[in-house]
């Protein structure tokens, strides 16, 4: 089984053993600010100049209290664990055909006014598979937040897992008589890879991205990741996307337990910035696993996803990652045909199709959306 399911919270770590967190700064982070945490036994990692904040290894989980009554110091919060919100199952073989949940979300109808040419779509994941031939005319670049190898290498961000390009797939996929054709099939691709081979990664990676996508002109984030762990850090960075004008659409989670009075969404999803994505099946019905809550803005597709699979091949998966990328291939083509990113969730709202309940509702939000 490829990847990880469900959710995790934060990771533990041995009392008495290095833990890595995220200080967030009251100043502009310098030189003397870094004196002062590696003179107390901090070990900087790297710059988070999105949220003024360093990622600091600390000597131990008990060093908190002591960074934080440092002077100048913000907050000092973990760098927790985030991951993939997919659920593989079976491997298939290349036939194009028009899948279900394109389908279903009216996207072949939108596309007599357009595919989504040239609208940027960031894939916060595992990384894209740089040769698949369904996605390749639509790759347009990315960068690595991630070690490999004791380095980070901005330029390794293909994909070693296979969930980012499922995702990617199901935004942009080419209409190009092989596989699968996604919701925006003109859409440009950049692969954001802050997950690694296993699907899991650190949030201050994720943060990285978000700043590189906002450094580099995307229109759209899309993020089928998620994590339990509530850090400011990670909701600030969010923030400053969407305040840059960008879309930013994130997965709800796989932690449904079927009880509408629970909450399961989980972050970034569940920040007011963010659209939260729930999962649909092909009787409109959502699945129990599917996190519900007030959060929930829409629905969309997300059980037996058929997409693109790393080396050449096609896979069916379930989650939330599945349902998320549906609704960023529907915001594509709405930029693509002119509308301003700030009427995008209204109108996502005002057109989304009232499932379940009469109106809006914990399960499904505002309804399934619809790309026409």
């Amino acid at each position: 089984m490829v990847g990880l399911i469900g959710i995790a919270g934060l990771s533990s770590q041995a009392v008495g053993q290095p833990y890595r967190v995220i200080i967030s700064l009251e100043g502009e982070v310098n030189d003397s600010a870094i004196a002062a945490l590696e003179n107390k036994g901090g070990k900087i990692i790297k710059r988070l100049p999105l949220v003024n904040g360093l990622v600091v290894i600390l000597p131990s989980e008990a060093a908190v209290s002591t960074f934080n009554t440092l002077k100048g110091v913000k907050k000092v919060e973990v760098d927790a664990k985030v991951f993939a919100l997919g659920k593989p199952n079976s491997v298939t073989q290349p036939a194009e055909t028009l899948e279900w949940g394109v389908n279903r979300i009216d996207a072949d109808l939108a596309w007599a006014n357009g595919k989504g040419t040239g609208v940027k779509v960031a894939v916060i994941d595992t990384g894209i598979d740089k040769d698949h031939p369904d996605l390749v005319a639509n790759l347009k670049g990315g960068a690595n937040f991630t070690f490999a190898r004791g380095v980070v290498d901005p330029n390794r961000w293909g994909d070693d897992n296979g969930h980012g390009t499922h995702v990617a797939g199901i935004i942009a996929a080419i209409d190009n008589e092989i596989g699968v054709i996604g919701v925006a099939p003109e859409a440009y691709l950049y692969g954001v890879k802050v997950l690694d081979k296993r699907g899991s990664g650190y949030l201050s990676d994720v943060i990285s991205g978000i700043e590189w996508a906002i450094n580099n002109g995307m229109q759209v984030i899309n993020m089928s990741l998620g994590t339990a762990s509530d850090i400011q850090a990670l909701h600030d960075a969010v923030d400053a996307a969407a305040n840059a004008g960008i879309v930013v659409i994130a997965a709800a989670g796989n932690s449904g337990d079927g009880n509408l009075s629970t909450n399961e969404v989980v972050y970034p999803a569940k920040y007011s910035s963010v659209i939260a994505v729930a999962a649909t099946a092909s009787d409109d019905s959502v699945p129990t696993w599917s996190s519900s809550g007030a959060e929930v803005e829409l629905a969309a597709p997300g059980v037996s996803i058929r997409s693109t699979w790393n080396d050449n091949l096609y896979k069916t998966i379930s989650g939330t990652s599945m349902a998320t990328p549906h609704v960023t291939g529907a915001v594509a083509l709405k930029l693509a045909g002119g509308m301003l990113a700030s009427d995008i969730r209204a109108n996502l709202q005002a057109t989304a199709q009232d499932l379940g309940m009469t109106g809006f509702d914990y399960s499904y939000g505002y309804g399934l959306v619809k790309a026409y």
